[in-house]
Parts: C-alpha cells; sequence; structure tokens
C-alpha cells in the first residue's frame, strides 16, 4: 500500500467517524464561544478529511497487495 492510498483512506474513515464526535457537543450544547470553537474546528477537520479521502476505495486496498 501507497503512502496516497493510505493517506486516502484514513481521510475516508476520519471523514466518516469524525461526526460522531459531534454528539456530546450538540447534547451538552453550544452555549460558549470555547464549543463554538471545538465545534468549528471539528467540522473544519471532517471536511478536509472528506476532501482527501473522496478517492477511497476498498476494493484498490485489497487488490494492490495480492499478485
Amino acid at each position: 500500500m501507497h503512502l496516497g492510498s493510505t493517506l486516502t483512506g484514513v481521510g475516508f474513515w476520519l471523514g466518516t467517524l469524525l461526526p460522531v464526535a459531534y454528539l456530546p457537543i450538540f447534547v451538552s450544547g453550544i452555549d460558549s464561544m470555547t464549543r463554538l470553537g471545538l465545534f468549528v474546528g471539528l467540522v473544519t477537520v471532517n471536511v478536509i478529511a472528506l476532501a482527501i479521502g473522496q478517492d477511497y476505495s476498498p476494493d484498490c486496498d485489497r487488490t494492490r497487495g495480492r499478485v
């Protein structure tokens, strides 16, 4: 597996699973600048991860290692 495909896979899975981290923020409420900043930061990281991982294909990773 190449570094590019590894980075794409990590970006895909981070972008997919990161929204779970939004739940505690929503449950506790966005009532301060600190929590708002945390939420905006998480959304920003999520968007970047989705952009990096948009070309991820699990089939490509499985077939590259086989001869």
